[in-house]
C-alpha cells in the first residue's frame, strides 16, 4: 500500500513540475514578445534616448551658459520645426509636450543656439569652465558692418560665431546684433586661413553660414526634454523668416571709391531731397508692412543703394517693386490714409500695373508691379498721351535683406544683373538725363492700350 502511495505521489509531482515548466516557457515567450512590442520599445527608446550623447552635450552646454548668466535661445530649425507644430496643438498648455526625449535626442551632428550681443559679457571665465567640462571651442570674428562707413574704424572685428564641441557633437552659437533699422543681424561664418577646417562639420551647418536679418526676438522659456530652454515666442514666424533671411551689406568701400571719382552732392538742395526721400521710404515701408505686402527697393533707388549707399540726389523720386501676386485692393486706400495721395494709376492687375503717389514734401513714390514669365520677369510702363505700352525685362531674381537709410528693406539678391538689365554695363557712371521710354537697356514696346480701356488703365489725379 505504501509503495502504491509513493508512486502516486511521484507521478503527481512530476505532472506538476511539467505543468510549471510549460507555464514558465509560455510566460517567457510572452514576455519576450511583449518586450519587443511597440509600447515596450517606445518606453525603452525614450529611456535610452534620455541618456543619449546629444542630449547630455546640450545639457552640459545649457548648464554652462546658465551658470555664467549667458541667456542663449534655440534657433535650430531641425528642432524648432517639430517643436513649433507640437506647440501649436498645445497652445493652452505648452508644458504638456510629448513625454520622453523627443527633440534633443534625435541623431544629429549639430545643435544651434543664438545669443543677443547686448547681454553677452566678454569674459574668459566661461571658456575656461567649458574646457574643464570637456568642451573644445573656437571663436569666429568678422568686421563690424555698423562701422564700415567710418574710415578709422572699418577694421574693427566683433565675435560672430562660436563652436563648442564635445563627444562628437557640436554646439553652434550664433551672435545676433541689433541694427539701427530695429532688427537683428548675424554675420557669416568664414574660416580664416590658419583655422582648422576639420574642427567641426561646417558643411552641415543648417543656420548662419551666410549673413542674415531677422525681426527683433521676443523670447519665452519652456521645458523641452527636461531641459530649460528659451525659444522665440512665435517659433513658426521665426522659421518662416529663416528661408528668406539672407543679408547683403551695403558696399561702403566701393561707395567711397565712387565719390572720389564723382564728388557727392552736398548742396542744401541735395541734402534736403535725401532727407525727404528717407522719410518717404520709411513711411512707405511702414504702410506696406501694415498690409503684410512684401516689397523691395527698385530702379534708381536700388542703384543708389548699390552704387553709393545712399539716395541719388537728382533722381527726384523713390522707387519700389512688388510682385503682382502680392497686390491688395486696399493698398491705395492705405497709402492715402498715410497722407500719400494717388498721383496716377497705369495699367491693371492683369497687365502692367503701376502706381504713383505724391509724398508730403512733393517727392514722388513710384510702385512697379512685377510679372513672372517662364524665363524672365518684367514690369510695365504706359505713356499717358498715346496709350503706348512698354515692357521692362529682368533676369529672374530672388530677394535678400539689406539696411538702407536706417531701414531694413529687401533688394534683389542678384543685384548686378538686376541693375545692368535696367541701366546697362555703365551703371557705375552717373547719368543725369534719363528718358524712361528710351534710356533703359531693358525696355521694349508692348503694344497700345485699346481706347475703350483708357478710362481704366490711364488714370491721372
Amino acid at each position: 500500500m505504501q509503495r502504491v502511495n509513493k508512486n502516486v505521489v511521484l507521478a503527481v509531482l512530476t505532472a506538476a513540475s511539467t505543468l510549471f515548466l510549460l507555464f514558465q516557457l509560455y510566460y517567457y515567450r510572452y514576455y519576450i514578445s511583449a518586450k519587443n512590442g511597440p509600447a515596450f520599445s517606445k518606453m525603452k527608446g525614450s529611456l535610452a534616448a534620455q541618456d543619449s550623447t546629444h542630449w547630455r552635450v546640450v545639457k552640459s552646454f545649457l548648464n554652462l551658459v546658465t551658470n555664467h548668466n549667458v541667456p542663449v535661445f534655440l534657433v535650430d530649425t531641425q528642432i524648432l520645426g517639430p517643436l513649433s507644430k507640437d506647440l501649436e496643438q498645445l497652445k493652452s498648455s505648452p508644458d504638456s509636450l510629448p513625454p520622453g526625449c523627443q527633440y534633443f535626442c534625435k541623431q544629429r551632428d549639430i545643435t544651434t543656439f543664438g545669443l543677443l550681443d547686448k547681454i553677452w559679457e566678454h569674459k574668459d571665465g566661461i571658456f575656461r569652465a567649458a574646457e574643464n567640462l570637456g568642451f573644445q571651442w573656437q571663436k569666429y570674428d568678422g568686421r563690424d558692418p555698423r562701422l564700415e562707413g567710418m574710415d578709422d574704424l572699418s577694421g574693427t572685428e566683433i565675435p560672430l560665431h562660436y563652436i563648442f564641441k564635445m563627444a562628437a557633437h557640436t554646439i553652434h552659437l550664433v551672435v545676433f546684433y541689433e541694427r539701427s533699422g530695429n532688427y537683428l543681424w548675424h554675420g557669416p561664418l568664414r574660416l580664416k586661413r590658419n583655422m582648422d577646417r576639420k574642427f567641426a562639420p561646417f558643411r552641415k551647418l543648417q543656420f548662419g553660414r551666410y549673413a542674415g536679418a531677422y525681426s527683433s526676438a521676443d523670447l519665452i522659456q519652456i521645458t523641452v526634454d527636461k531641459l530649460q530652454v528659451k525659444i522665440p515666442r512665435e517659433p513658426s514666424q521665426f522659421l518662416s523668416e529663416v528661408s528668406n533671411a539672407r543679408f547683403l551689406e551695403c558696399r561702403y568701400k566701393e561707395a567711397r571709391s565712387f565719390f572720389k571719382l564723382f564728388p557727392d552732392d552736398t548742396s542744401l538742395d541735395g541734402i534736403e531731397f535725401r532727407k525727404k526721400a528717407k522719410a518717404l521710404l520709411h513711411l512707405a515701408a511702414s504702410t506696406l508692412d501694415s498690409l503684410g505686402v512684401a516689397f523691395w527697393i527698385s530702379s534708381g533707388t536700388c542703384l543708389g543703394w548699390y552704387r553709393q549707399c545712399n539716395i541719388i540726389p537728382y533722381s527726384k523720386d523713390v522707387d519700389l517693386g512688388i510682385f503682382i501676386q502680392n497686390y491688395k485692393p486696399d493698398l491705395v486706400p492705405a497709402f492715402q490714409k498715410s497722407g500719400l495721395p494717388l498721383k496716377h494709376k497705369f495699367g491693371k492687375v492683369e497687365d502692367s500695373l503701376e502706381l504713383s503717389f505724391l509724398g508730403r514734401d512733393d517727392v514722388k513714390l513710384d510702385i512697379f508691379f512685377f510679372y513672372e514669365e517662364e524665363d524672365y520677369m518684367w514690369n510695365g510702363g504706359t505713356q499717358a498721351k498715346s496709350g503706348k505700352k512698354f515692357k521692362y525685362l529682368f533676369p529672374k531674381f530672388t530677394l535678400c535683406w539689406t539696411e538702407f537709410l536706417e531701414l531694413k528693406v529687401q533688394v534683389p539678391c542678384q543685384t548686378v544683373d538686376y541693375i545692368e538689365a535696367n541701366y546697362g554695363k555703365n551703371w557705375d557712371v552717373p547719368l543725369k538725363v534719363w528718358d524712361w521710354k528710351n534710356s533703359p537697356s531693358n525696355v521694349q514696346p508692348n503694344g497700345v492700350w485699346p481706347v475703350d480701356e483708357w478710362d481704366e488703365v490711364i488714370q491721372l489725379f
